[in-house]
């Protein structure tokens, strides 16, 4: 990978899938609750101010609830702790249980580095029927927004962090991870942020002649199980990296998945299953995310499946 790779904003790349879709479908609305003026969709409320709702709480949900009860798409955008607490009985009961045609989008406004982490993806994903997707950049997070907004039903979208790199060519498609590079001799499962890092194990490693293939699993719900059986089966060992608790990540999905298909050795890194107060300031490197723990966990597993001695 080339040095300090480019930033397509996140932020600015939802908007501007938003309006692309707004343009291409007049019943599309979006909802907004507890974002501040810097976050929220303007553009959209400018161009569509009879189709953008602003709400300081839950008159969102019921409004959104209304709007889809015409057809919609309604995206509903909030801070992720706002959907997994004061809101989330009110989600589920008005929007989730009935299928509506939602898409909740997390904007990850509290510090995504706590040593405390809210698992959203695992709350969502455990909800039946919503399709789950957390993008690694900009690119990808523009094309799935409009991807979800000509999908029907209920749909969760977990924005990556404002300053996120460019590390995708954008490509998106619903139950497919993206193959960002090829290799027979390990797999790396990653997503969101971690795709980087990824990224750049994989390229160390090549330097050596090990060929690491890396899986961008963005789309998290439904989960390319397709994708997981052939790295399995022709790389042998996989590494599953993510910025969640290990214990309810994918990481325990594909460890479940290949142990009832085609057992291969699996490796899972995430945040530590602790409570407030528990952990140390959880830094990149002390959650396990830093560039020199992705290589030795990728050595171990060679060695576990004989690639070196």
């Amino acid at each position: 990978m080339s040095e300090g790779p480019a930033r397509e904003s996140p932020l600015l790349t939802y908007r501007e899938g938003l309006l692309a879709s707004a343009d291409r479908n007049p019943a599309l609305v979006v909802a907004e609750a507890g974002l501040p003026p810097s976050v929220a969709s303007v553009p959209f409320a400018n161009r569509f101010p009879s189709r953008y709702i602003a709400s300081a709480g839950l008159e969102a949900v019921s409004a959104a609830a209304e709007r889809c009860a015409a057809g919609g798409p309604v995206f509903l955008g909030a801070p992720i702790s706002f959907l997994l607490e004061g809101a989330y009985p009110s989600l589920v009961r008005s929007l989730i249980v009935s299928g509506l045609n939602v898409k909740l989008v997390g904007f990850p406004l509290d510090d995504p580095q706590l040593g405390w982490v809210r698992d959203d993806l695992a709350t969502m994903r455990a909800l039946p029927g919503v399709t789950v997707v957390f993008p690694a950049d900009g690119p990808t997070v523009r094309s799935a927004t409009s991807v979800l907004a000509e999908r029907v039903g209920p749909a969760y979208l977990r924005l990556p962090a404002p300053d996120a790199p460019t590390v995708t060519a954008g490509k998106f498609t619903v139950g497919q991870a993206q193959q960002l590079r090829s290799g027979g001799d390990l797999t790396i499962v990653a997503l969101g942020p971690t795709v980087l890092r990824a990224l750049e194990t994989s390229d160390e490693l090549g330097r050596v002649g090990v060929t690491v293939r890396v899986l961008d699993a963005a789309s998290v719900k439904p989960f390319d199980e397709a994708a997981v059986l052939r790295a399995a089966r022709e790389t042998g060992a996989i590494l599953v990296v993510e910025a969640a608790p290990v214990a309810t990540g994918v990481g325990s999905l594909v460890a479940a998945f290949t142990a009832e298909n085609y057992p291969v050795p699996v490796r899972r890194l995430g945040y530590p299953d602790v409570g407030p107060g528990q952990g140390p300031a959880a830094r990149a490197g002390e959650l396990g995310f830093s560039l020199d723990r992705l290589r030795d966990e990728a050595w171990e597993l060679l060695r576990l499946r004989g690639r070196i001695a």
